[in-house]
């Protein structure tokens, strides 16, 4: 095996990735972040600002290997996802790091009387980032984002069905950071499964719950802590007096946005029993004036590949099978499912039942279920039964169905009337809970989660627990102990009386 010392960079050196196995990057990264210590605050923001350069620099470049990766994927998404959308964390983090790493005070009078307690914030060394197709330069730049605010190095694997875009960034990424701070990670290297073997500090994976299992077994091994971001049957709840043109317009978009391949999209969506087949009609005839036209249409993305546009469409075929309604909105002239361009029709279910494929897979693509509720509590039981979603959609006002909603059900997040505005606010985590993830990021949330809250204590205190603890006992030690007990025992009994009171 490679020693540190052997494969060391210099500044300024322009080395590719790809001229280094996996674990001589990691090695590299180690002994640069033991040798270098814990980076200053300068020395963080500027590598957070070289991470967004990299975007800016090279927008043109980026959105045409995005959209030869799809097949057809608009500019104007790639641009507001995987480059602004990332520029927004990334900017949050810049500002704040300086706030977020310094060491806190935590017991200033106790301080006084002898007992400092102190709280560093410290990194973890080097993190592993995995990152999916969806939006492969915001979920994974991102989260190095929130890594180099920490502190770490990162090793980075954006994913390989986006093969072109992962070229490319692990091209470009030379021309502004050396190896031993950030190196791209691509198929060359090896498979995402032998990415998941590196005994990391932290590795941090998002996609599909199912490989998302087997990341975190490989962790396990290695004791190595890992933060999951999966994806989920997002649930969404039209609330009985919400004006049912604005529910079906913003889930008809909300559906689409990247042609259904989001996590955060909604899969189904419940809908007042008397109001499904209007809400039904809205739907289409949104998708038919947002579509006039499909398969020749630049700004309708592709499906990714034609393993999940087979899948897409087999999970249509097995619901109208099995007795669903199906509803799509196919352009005059087109044919549709056309699995040369990889594209399928929006689509819209009613009549779905247990034991269609569909009730249990995330679709991903373009297809949305409706399903009828005469009581909230319908609609709470169904979704309860399919597992946490990572997002709930409410469509309504800020009321006590909404409260009704949320307390009798789990989920990452809540969204009221829009699309993932969680996303954009520094203030809030970005996380699913159960099958959805475990742990989160953005903002703050994404420093703590690559950080090590490090406990410091300093005693100039007169008596020692030490000696306290430690025997012999004496009859003086026996009285303080069950003077303890007599203390506990009154302070635990008021407290209990008075909340049977209250």
């Amino acid at each position: 095996m490679t020693k540190p010392a052997d494969v060391t960079v210099r500044a300024g050196d322009k080395v590719s990735s790809e001229a280094h196995t996996m674990t001589e990057l990691l090695e590299i990264q180690r002994a640069a972040f033991l040798r270098d210590g814990i980076p200053d605050v300068r020395t963080r923001v500027d590598r957070i600002n070289r991470l967004g350069q990299l975007l800016l620099d090279n927008e043109k470049a980026i959105c045409e290997a995005l959209d030869a990766d799809f097949g057809t994927r608009p500019r104007e998404l790639s641009v507001a996802a995987d480059i602004a959308g990332t520029m927004i964390d990334l900017t949050h983090q810049r500002r704040h790091v300086a706030e977020w790493m310094a060491e806190t005070n935590v017991a200033k009078l106790q301080g006084m009387l002898g007992f400092k307690q102190r709280l560093r914030h410290d990194p973890l060394g080097v993190v592993g980032v995995m990152g999916p197709w969806n939006f492969p330069l915001n979920l994974t730049f991102v989260p190095a984002g929130s890594a180099f605010a920490a502190g770490n190095r990162v090793l980075m694997r954006p994913s390989s069905i986006t093969a072109k875009t992962t070229d490319l960034i692990a091209s470009l990424a030379p021309d502004y950071f050396n190896v031993d701070e950030l190196a791209v990670i691509t198929s060359k290297h090896g498979g995402g499964s032998e990415f998941a073997k590196l005994d990391v500090d932290h590795m941090f994976f998002t996609g599909s719950p199912e490989v998302g299992a087997s990341v975190a077994q490989e962790a396990a091994k290695r004791l190595t802590p890992v933060t999951l971001e999966l994806g989920g049957k997002n649930p969404a709840v039209v609330d009985p007096d919400t004006d049912i043109t604005e529910a079906a317009n913003f889930l008809a978009d909300a559906r689409m946005i990247n042609g259904g391949q989001v996590c955060l999209c909604p899969d189904y969506v419940f809908v007042p029993e008397g109001k499904v087949g209007e809400f039904t009609e809205k739907v289409l005839a949104r998708w038919t004036a947002n579509y006039p036209t499909i398969v020749e249409n630049s700004q309708y993305t592709s499906t990714i590949n034609d393993k999940n546009y087979q899948r897409i469409v087999g999970l249509i075929d097995d619901a109208v099978e099995l007795g669903a309604t199906k509803h799509q909105v196919a352009p005059a002239g087109e044919e549709l499912p056309n699995a040369a361009k990889r594209k399928i029709a929006p689509t819209l279910l009613t009549d779905v039942k247990a034991g269609m494929r569909i009730e249990e897979d995330e679709v991903f693509g373009p297809v949305l279920t409706v399903y009828p509720y005469r009581a909230l509590s319908e609609a709470v039981d169904k979704i309860n039964a399919a597992g946490h979603p990572l997002t709930l959609y409410w469509v309504g006002k800020d009321n006590e169905n909404l409260q009704y909603i949320a307390d009798h059900t789990r989920s990452g997040s809540i969204s009221g009337n829009d699309f993932g505005l969680h996303l954009v606010s520094g203030g809030l985590p970005f996380g699913g809970v159960g099958r959805s993830g475990m742990g989160n990021y953005h903002g703050e949330f994404g420093f703590r989660t690559f950080s090590h809250p490090r406990a410091v204590t300093v005693s100039t205190l007169p008596i020692k627990f030490a000696e306290v603890m430690a025997a012999p006992f004496t009859k003086s030690d026996v009285r303080m102990t069950n003077g303890q007990l007599k203390f506990w025992k009154f302070l635990n009994g008021r407290a209990s009386r008075k909340s049977a009171r209250g």
